[in-house]
């Protein structure tokens, strides 16, 4: 498909058509990414809780990296889909070059500094005692891939932005696929126990980078060129509005993981472990409803450009509406269940599975919300509204989370832990609403 017939395709067929058809590989690969998230905290999980603990902590540094990813990513990719909707292909190009070169040389900064500073980085994450030796030797590897990383970021959004979701989709799963396959063969065959299992996710990640560069020359997608960089404020300008709500959401993430972690601290490795385990669940279940919604972006962009407004927002009730079902029947199953999925991820320890299970359930009665807030910031997001999204993006985990965190943990010790991100959850739901009405009435102003 051309560019010129991917253009008309998206903005004349129907959205209904369009949106599965990209979200579907988008799914995909969402769930196999976060599935392979949770396999490390399930085989590290079989060795010991502190273990467990001190890979959950890592986390928290590694969703910082992907931030970066995200920022140089969705930054250019966002701008990419509009300036495609306009025809603009040459600034499409320029674009293309800067988000990838400029991601590259983030993740470059991140591991030199990281690996420099390792002792005080993991003591800052939240690490204990007992859990400061197996942070350490999971961080150490996962910064040196810190470059990989957010190349990968880079080139699974711009590939989803302009249309070629499964292209992104090959890259992402293979890796994941590969990594499912590492982890047990590293630690338990090799004996690496942690090692391995960071290990097993940088292979994964170069092996997904490279398939993703090979995407970027299949099916109509612009090329990565070096010769394309720009250095012209423009491109930084248009990178950082459309990008900075994605470094917030996954930055901010990090900042309340690290608080987290170290409020659950108080409480042992088995606290820090069960929020690491409701965490990484959390973000699997609502792996779909993400999923859904970059199928979404594309589309919202190319049609936000081209000014088709009334497009846009069917679009968007249209996933509001199959989000909000899908994530209902999705809380159902996972409150019955709850404690055969915690469960599942430990060594019979069951401190970190009563602590676990609560959290949880608790998690589960806001997790419908999700679906509206969710398409919101993604629609903000896509159409350039970086103030709105950016707000928007750092409710759920800083504006309303972090505050929440600290005052009920103080008050009400471990239960305030287990429930502050759910009572996030609901006040993300309410601001969205303003954002989203305000919104639709510009575009009902400038529809032409």
């Amino acid at each position: 498909m051309t560019i010129e017939e991917k253009y008309t395709y998206m903005t004349t067929a129907p959205v209904e058509k369009i949106i599965p058809r990209l979200a579907v590989p988008t799914i995909i690969s969402m769930l196999i990414t976060s599935f392979y998230n949770m396999v490390d905290t399930l085989f590290v999980g079989k060795l010991n809780t502190s273990a467990q603990a001190g890979v959950g902590i890592a986390f928290s540094m590694m969703a910082i990296i992907q931030a970066f990813g995200f920022l140089f990513g969705q930054g250019s990719a966002n701008y990419i889909s509009r300036a495609l909707g306009q025809k603009k292909i040459d600034k499409a190009q320029h674009m293309a070059a800067c988000g990838f070169y400029y991601g590259i040389s983030a993740g470059l900064l991140l591991m030199i500094a990281g690996l420099i500073f390792i002792n005080p980085l993991c003591t800052m994450l939240g690490a204990t005692d007992t859990s400061l030796s197996y942070t350490r030797s999971y961080l150490s590897l996962i910064l040196i891939g810190a470059p990989v990383i957010t190349g990968s970021f880079v080139l699974n959004n711009q590939l989803r932005f302009q249309g070629n979701a499964v292209y992104a989709m090959i890259g992402i799963v293979s890796g994941a696929v590969l990594n499912i396959a590492l982890d047990p063969l590293l630690m338990f065959v090799f004996d690496m126990g942690v090692t391995g299992a960071a290990l097993a996710t940088i292979i994964s990640q170069c092996v997904g980078f490279i398939l993703l560069l090979i995407g970027t020359t299949k099916g109509g997608t612009i090329r990565i060129r070096i010769k394309n960089i720009s250095f012209d404020k423009f491109y930084f300008i248009e990178m950082f509005k459309a990008g900075v709500p994605s470094l917030c959401r996954q930055g901010i993430a990090s900042v309340s993981v690290i608080i987290l972690n170290q409020a659950a601290g108080g409480y042992g490795d088995c606290a820090i472990a069960a929020m690491s385990i409701v965490g990484r669940v959390s973000f699997f279940l609502n792996s779909i409803i993400i999923g859904f919604g970059q199928g979404f972006q594309p589309v919202c962009g190319f049609n936000y450009g081209a000014k088709l407004y009334d497009r846009v927002k069917k679009a968007f009730w249209f996933c509001v509406k199959f989000g909000s079902i899908i994530l209902i029947l999705v809380s159902i199953l996972t409150f019955i269940f709850a404690q055969s999925i915690v469960t599942f991820f430990t060594k019979g320890d069951m401190e970190v599975v009563k602590t676990g299970m609560v959290a949880l359930r608790y998690n589960c009665i806001t997790f419908p919300l999700g679906a509206f807030t969710i398409m919101s910031n993604m629609m903000l997001q896509s159409s350039g509204k970086a103030l709105s999204a950016s707000v928007l993006s750092l409710a759920r985990q800083g504006i309303f989370l972090i505050p929440i965190l600290l005052i009920s943990s103080s008050i009400f010790g471990l239960f305030g832990i287990q429930t502050a991100q759910p009572i996030a959850d609901f006040c993300s739901f309410l601001l969205s609403i303003p954002l989203i009405i305000s919104f639709f009435k510009e575009l009902d102003k400038n529809k032409i």
